[in-house]
């Protein structure tokens, strides 16, 4: 059993939709990659065990306005990633891309 999911482009808000299962573990979507981690393509049968998936809006399948308009798309990539877990504690990616900015002060 799959859903349809709809994932909004950051940079022009075009929609894309992907089959997925109905126990997903999505955190975020960002205009760059989180450090370290690995994406898969959207259409790779083992995308689900990556990090997360890489998307080119308008070139990785139907692209739509939010009314479900066809549109085109801009062509820049976007990142949708999972909840990353090691030895049952979930994991932040180093520094976080997501959730605002973050300040480390070491002294």
């Amino acid at each position: 059993m799959t859903v349809t999911v709809r994932y909004t482009c950051p940079h022009c808000n075009a929609m894309v939709s992907l089959e997925r299962p109905p126990d997903l573990a999505d955190r975020s979507v960002t205009k760059i990659r989180q450090p370290g981690w690995e994406y898969a393509n959207p259409d790779d049968p083992d995308r689900e065990s990556a990090d997360g998936i890489e998307f080119v809006c308008g070139e990785d399948g139907s692209v739509t306005d939010l009314e479900g308009e066809p549109v085109a798309g801009c062509g820049r990539p976007f990142y949708l990633n999972f909840v990353r877990y090691e030895q049952g504690v979930e994991l932040e990616p180093e520094p976080p891309t997501y959730g605002g900015p973050r300040f480390d002060f070491n002294g």
